[in-house]
């Protein structure tokens, strides 16, 4: 299949670029500002999918939106007609086409030849009206503002806010992109006006806010709950403005003649990470919780792990090497502790289910006897 993308090296044009880049079955045809129209004429002919991406939405001249926008949508239609063919044709519109605005009025227009190409022509035509559309590789100061706080976020600048309170409606271009996939790829889509899902509804003030958050938490070590919705899209934006020299952050060690205790990530319901070393003969340990519980991860070395019932006295102990991952639980109501039994420095992944909390730590020291 052979696909062309106007617009091909701007913001939306550079994502889809690099997801069919990973398809062994599509070959990317690309126009770009600049290029001269035979050229998109010519690809228009070989094209079996188009994406048109291109268009303007900040010139410096107001003319330009005409020129950039219905204009260029106009030439590509003539030059579906000329060649004859009926190519699927995805187009980025926004959310302005309703507004009176030179913009707004551009972007409508080139809807209007892509409707009277697809009654007039046969064309499949799928229209996206996009909100704000955010993710890697958007220009600060241009594309969205969510690109410009990234950028200047990240490299602790100032932001200016107009109004926090202002509503803001934002799509994912990941999600964007696998929509655009989907039609390319056949998938029951009807032409028209095609909708991305899901879209985010939120402010100003409280994406700025986030994204102050991921900035923090390289200091309390506490992440956001980067897992799903708005707040992952946000922080892997957030992650792709990051200047090379930034990608590393370092975190507090705590050293003792045992060996060291690093504390790698928090989190505000699902507990903490870390991990600590001890010397051959080293014994970390030798207390118990009533409610904290912990899972340990041997990944160097051999240890031996000790659990005594704080009512019963029943004894337990087992060992583990880093050659066999095995985690091991510690559980309310038994103290226990861990010694390394080998002859080289062990290391232990540690998570515990909670924060630890110096005023209310949960940890009773009651060593094991021998």
């Amino acid at each position: 299949m052979k696909v062309l993308i106007t617009g091909i090296d701007g913001f939306i044009g550079r994502n889809l670029l690099t997801h069919l880049r990973e398809r062994a079955d599509v070959e990317v045809l690309g126009f770009a500002r600049g290029d001269e129209p035979a050229l998109l004429a010519a690809h228009v002919a070989q094209a079996d999918c188009i994406f048109h991406l291109a268009g303007v939405n900040r010139p410096l001249d107001p003319a330009e939106f005409k020129r950039g926008n219905s204009d260029l949508t106009q030439q590509l239609c003539d030059a579906l007609v000329a060649a004859g063919k009926n190519t699927p044709l995805i187009y980025t519109s926004s959310i302005q086409a309703d507004r009176d605005n030179p913009y707004g009025q551009s972007k409508l227009a080139a809807e209007h030849a892509l409707d009277a190409l697809a009654a007039e022509h046969g064309s499949p035509v799928y229209i996206f009206r996009l909100p704000n559309v955010f993710g890697k590789w958007a220009r600060p100061n241009y594309n969205s503002a969510v690109a410009t706080f990234c950028h200047n976020i990240a490299r602790d600048l100032p932001i200016q806010i107009n109004d926090e309170s202002a509503a803001l409606s934002l799509v994912y271009v990941d999600d964007v992109v696998r929509h655009f996939l989907a039609i390319m790829d056949g998938q029951a889509v009807s032409p028209g006006k095609v909708e991305v899902e899901p879209v985010y509804t939120t402010t100003v003030g409280a994406v700025a806010e986030q994204l102050r958050a991921f900035r923090a938490s390289r200091s309390t070590l506490i992440t956001e709950p980067v897992g799903t919705g708005l707040v992952r899209a946000l922080y892997s934006t957030y992650l792709s403005y990051l200047p090379p020299e930034s990608f590393t952050y370092e975190v507090p060690k705590y050293g003792d003649p045992r060996g060291v205790f690093v504390e790698m990530l928090k989190t505000p319901d699902a507990g903490q990470f870390s991990y600590f070393t001890a010397h051959p003969g080293i014994t970390r340990g030798g207390h118990y919780h009533h409610s904290k519980t912990e899972k340990f991860l041997v990944i160097k070395g051999t240890a031996n792990f000790r659990f005594r019932h704080i009512v019963s006295g029943e004894f337990y102990e087992l060992q583990t090497t880093g050659e066999v991952p095995t985690i091991v639980e510690t559980v309310p109501g038994w103290t226990h502790d861990i010694t390394n039994i080998g002859e080289d420095e062990m290391i232990v992944m540690l998570w515990a289910n909670e924060i630890f909390d110096r005023e209310h730590p949960d940890t009773y020291a009651l060593p094991l006897c021998p």
